[in-house]
C-alpha cells in the first residue's frame, strides 16, 4: 500500500515535471519561429559608427525624445524660453545676479547669495511664475538677507517693499519687451 501511494505520489510529480518541460520548449521554439524584421532591415544598411552622426540622422527624420520640435518648417515649433515675455524680462532685469537654478516647465527661476561691496550682508531671490500674462498677479518675488558676522550666519526674509521694487521692475520690462516682439511681427 505504501508503495502504490509513493507511486502515485511521484508520478504526479513527474507528470509536473513533464508538462513544465513541454512548456519551456515550446516557448524556445515560439520566440525562435517570429521575424525580426529590425534586423533584415539591418543586414541591408551599413550603420555609421559614430553614435553622434547617427543620432543627428534620426533627428533629422523627425526621430528623437521630442519629435520635432524646433524643426525649421514645424507645425508645432516651440521656442524655449523666448516665446514668455515674463521669463526674458526677469533673466534681463536681475541678470546681474548669480543663477543658481532655472527650471522653466515648473515656473522658477532661483539665484544664488548675491553681495554687491558688503561682505557681510547678502541676498537671495526666488521667482515664481503663476502665469504667463504681463500682470501684477503673474510674477511672484522671494527675497531673503543673509547677515554674516564673525561666521555666524542668520537668515531672514526681506520685506515686501523689496520684492515688490523687483517685481515692478520685472513688469516694465516686460512690458517693454512685448511692445518691442509687437514691433517686430508688424514688419
Amino acid at each position: 500500500m505504501k508503495n502504490i501511494i509513493n507511486i502515485n505520489k511521484n508520478s504526479s510529480f513527474f507528470d509536473q515535471i513533464v508538462k513544465f518541460c513541454l512548456f519551456f520548449l515550446v516557448l524556445i521554439y515560439l520566440t525562435n519561429c517570429s521575424s525580426n524584421t529590425e534586423s533584415s532591415k539591418s543586414d541591408n544598411e551599413i550603420l555609421n559608427p559614430d553614435p553622434k552622426a547617427r543620432a543627428r540622422a534620426y533627428a533629422d527624420k523627425g526621430g528623437g525624445l521630442f519629435g520635432d520640435i524646433n524643426k525649421k518648417g514645424s507645425v508645432n515649433t516651440f521656442e524655449f524660453g523666448t516665446s514668455n515675455v515674463l521669463w526674458r524680462a526677469t533673466l534681463k532685469t536681475l541678470e546681474f545676479l548669480p543663477l543658481q537654478n532655472a527650471d522653466y516647465s515648473g515656473g522658477v527661476i532661483v539665484y544664488d547669495w548675491y553681495s554687491d561691496n558688503n561682505s557681510n550682508d547678502q541676498i537671495k531671490v526666488t521667482v515664481r511664475f503663476l502665469s504667463n500674462e504681463v500682470r501684477s498677479d503673474s510674477v511672484q518675488i522671494t527675497s531673503h538677507k543673509k547677515t554674516c558676522i564673525n561666521e555666524k550666519c542668520s537668515v531672514s526674509k526681506l520685506n515686501n517693499n523689496f520684492s515688490t521694487e523687483i517685481k515692478d521692475t520685472i513688469l516694465t520690462t516686460a512690458r517693454a519687451l512685448k511692445i518691442e516682439d509687437a514691433k517686430k511681427e508688424i514688419k
